[in-house]
């Protein structure tokens, strides 16, 4: 520990004789308001916010400019308008906010998805691929949303948000081949909901689209929400 900080945080220390004590106590309040428990808005954004909410964390990426500029790697927290910058830790763990997942900082880069975290960089990450589809007319269709290569895939989930509508009586969801390996049988008023969660994970070694199928007739319109669930493994880092 400095003299003028702590260690880890950067937390600043009251100074003997030091004159407005209530200005560093409250400095100090203030980054343990954004440190603790910590909820980072974005780990790619480069751009600061036009309109700063004091307390609210980013993590700046390399490239960032405007305010940012030159302070790649910390975590900028919203205060009086302005920023504090603060190195993260290594194994320090947060909640992204526009990826839905945490993310654990390797000591060079938020790594989204990361539950372990070895000397050497490699690891094992929980992954969650989202999106929404607009069902056009016809008896399938892709989606758009694939699954990523060298993943374990556990399962799918969706919701419907728009009722399905047409000639079918269900439908299915899966991938060429396995038209209906994640769900058959599906409803179509909304919020009918589907929760996929294969007997086995399921390997997958290059990129899959998922795709829809209706069963008993065709698909005139609709939409729903859909996560695909998956596992991959980290390859530690170059020398």
């Amino acid at each position: 520990m400095s003299e003028q900080a702590t260690l880890r945080c950067g937390l600043p220390l009251l100074q003997p004789a030091q004159a407005q004590k209530h200005v560093t106590v409250n400095d100090g309040l203030m980054r343990l308001d954004g440190l603790v428990n910590l909820v980072l808005q974005s780990v790619s954004v480069a751009s600061p916010p036009v309109a700063v909410t004091d307390g609210q964390c980013w993590a700046v990426p390399f490239g960032a400019g405007g305010a940012w500029a030159g302070q790649a790697g910390r975590i900028a927290i919203g205060a009086n308008g302005g920023w504090v910058f603060v190195p993260p830790s290594r194994g320090q763990r947060a909640f992204v906010v526009d990826q839905g997942l945490s993310a654990l900082w390797d000591g060079a880069a938020w790594l989204p998805g990361a539950l372990t975290l070895g000397a050497a960089g490699g690891g094992f990450n929980a992954g969650i691929t989202t999106g929404e589809v607009e069902i056009t007319a016809g008896a399938g269709l892709g989606t758009g949303l694939f699954i990523p290569e060298n993943v374990l895939v556990l399962g799918l989930t969706g919701r419907v948000i728009k009722p399905i509508t047409g000639t079918l009586t269900s439908w299915m969801i899966g991938v060429a081949g396995a038209t209906n390996r994640y769900g058959s049988g599906l409803g179509l008023p909304l919020n009918s909901w589907s929760q996929g969660l294969l007997s086995a994970p399921s390997a997958v070694y290059a990129a899959q689209e998922l795709r829809l199928t209706a069963t008993g007739g065709n698909f005139a319109g609709g939409r729903v929400r859909l996560a695909v669930h998956w596992l991959a493994l980290r390859v530690p880092d170059p020398v």
